[in-house]
């Protein structure tokens, strides 16, 4: 079984503030710093993202790939590599919890990566965490700015 790396923030705004951001794949370029390009293939029935594909740029993994989306209620969302160039495995989650009266969000983060070419496990950890904490500072910045 592969390995994973997982975080979690706070965010001071309601769960479905935070979700609607997530949800948002259009403008991801403009508060996630790794991801360039983001361009919605197709929605589920109720209109939420179900195949993205994305051109990330996070130092030593670099690729222009494809996932699919599963939603579950209104407090998780969960992806999956569809294809890629150079990633052999790219997996991960948000989960949402309401804390503090439901005015504040703790999100988990979990994501995990595996790419076609040799690296050092040691390295992919390294890139999952980066790409995870720059993930969820701007997802912070970007809820709590009201943006």
């Amino acid at each position: 079984m592969a390995e994973h790396t997982s975080s979690s923030i706070t965010i001071e705004a309601a769960p479905a503030d935070v979700m609607a951001v997530i949800a948002d794949f259009d403008r991801y370029p403009e508060w996630s710093g790794e991801v360039k390009e983001a361009d919605v293939l197709s929605k589920d029935e109720l209109g939420r993202p179900e195949q993205v594909r994305m051109v990330l740029d996070a130092g030593a993994i670099k690729d222009d790939y494809t996932l699919s989306y599963t939603w579950t209620g209104a407090d998780q969302v969960d992806w999956s590599l569809v294809k890629s160039t150079m990633l052999r495995t790219l997996d991960g989650s948000y989960r949402l919890k309401a804390i503090g009266g439901g005015e504040r969000t703790e999100v988990t983060y979990q994501l995990t990566v595996d790419v076609k070419i040799p690296m050092l496990g040691m390295i992919k950890r390294k890139a999952e965490k980066v790409i995870i904490d720059r993930a969820l500072a701007g997802l912070k910045k970007r809820v709590e700015s009201g943006a």
